[in-house]
């Protein structure tokens, strides 16, 4: 496939350009300074500067993209808004499909994850109201946005699956997940699709 990564230079988008690239797939990873995104070089591997905050340059950055992966969030002294702004330059590109990394108990989510998850995530402010928004504009286009819990480290699960909110295991605080099973599970959706217009929850196992 021909994917797009945003936030490519990030922790989770990283993961997401490397593992895509050992998949075989053509990678176009955007992000501010493409000089961090510290990727080993690859034929397939196409290093793009683009910020979320310009449509022109977002859509040059987004063409001819089949799948649109994002790991973006939210960096020290961004002002509120990258998470919309990210949202609506992916969907506006019109690709196949949006795969968007969102945050257990926010939106969607905030209900199953119980209250004491519900209460920290208060202290997020504006940046929590941004989440949501970006995540119901991809849901309502028909992407898939993955809530996940609590990042770790360490390597993609052999044994991870994805579960839909209705499956998640009931527990106090969500399950931890390493960021390298997420962005597997990202692309494990980008190529067969199982969660069209909903949220999906990564899990170890």
């Amino acid at each position: 496939m021909n994917v797009t990564i945003l936030a490519a230079s990030g922790a989770v988008g990283l993961a997401l350009t490397r593992q895509a690239v050992e998949r075989g797939h053509t990678v176009t990873a955007v992000a501010r300074d493409p000089a961090r995104i510290t990727v080993p070089d690859s034929p397939r591997l196409i290093r793009v500067a683009a910020d979320v905050r310009d449509p022109a340059g977002m859509a040059r950055a987004l063409d001819g993209s089949e799948v649109v992966l994002s790991g973006l969030g939210v960096a020290k002294g961004d002002k509120p808004g990258v998470l919309t702004a990210g949202s609506r330059a992916a969907l506006d590109a019109r690709p196949g499909r949006v795969i968007w990394l969102g945050a257990y108990g926010t939106g969607p989510s905030a209900q199953a994850a119980g209250l004491a998850t519900r209460t920290l995530l208060k202290a997020m402010g504006a940046e929590l109201a941004d989440k949501v928004t970006a995540d119901t504009a991809v849901l309502e286009a028909g992407g898939t946005v993955f809530h996940s819990g609590p990042f770790m480290g360490g390597p993609a699960s052999a044994e991870r699956r994805t579960v839909g909110l209705d499956e998640t295991p009931k527990r106090f605080f969500p399950a931890r997940v390493s960021r390298e099973t997420v962005a597997a599970a990202m692309l494990d959706e980008a190529g067969t699709p199982h969660f069209t217009g909903r949220v999906a929850v990564p899990l170890e196992r």
